[in-house]
């Protein structure tokens, strides 16, 4: 099945610098059927270049219900928040970012928008494995 619709979804976060400051970010999510089972997360602030992370589809809706992910990509629920705040954290050689999703209802509304693209578990019959295997061929 062939589709060139996207859905994004803008997000307001808090880049969190200590228990007392953080910083007010947005954070981009955009979904590509034709990439089913990743999410692109782009983080803009007012200094610097935006950057852009790949998450798992899953791991984002799982990070909504408890905690998930590991190494790299880090999400879970904020305990004592009424479930309306969510924690993800990003590592690279750079260093570390703890970043605060205050509005859990715009991850969750996104991911519906998502699935009602690509329902879960179907991802695979989005993907245009001719092209794959073409572009593994291209750069072996």
């Amino acid at each position: 099945m062939e589709s060139f619709k996207t859905v994004t979804q803008e997000v307001a976060v808090q880049l969190v610098i200590s228990r007392t400051y953080s910083l007010s970010m947005c954070m981009s999510l955009r979904y590509e059927p034709t990439d089913p089972y990743v999410v692109r997360a782009t983080f803009f602030t007012d200094t610097d270049e935006p950057v852009e992370w790949v998450l798992g589809r899953d791991l984002l809706a799982d990070g909504l219900r408890g905690s998930a992910g590991c190494g790299d990509i880090r999400i879970w629920p904020a305990i004592g928040r009424g479930d309306q705040a969510m924690y993800l954290v990003l590592r690279s050689p750079a260093g570390t970012a703890l970043l605060e999703i205050p509005v859990q209802e715009d991850v969750r509304a996104f991911l519906e928008n998502t699935e009602g693209l690509v329902p879960r578990g179907t991802e695979a019959g989005h993907i245009d494995w001719n092209l794959e295997l073409a572009n593994l061929f291209a750069k072996g």
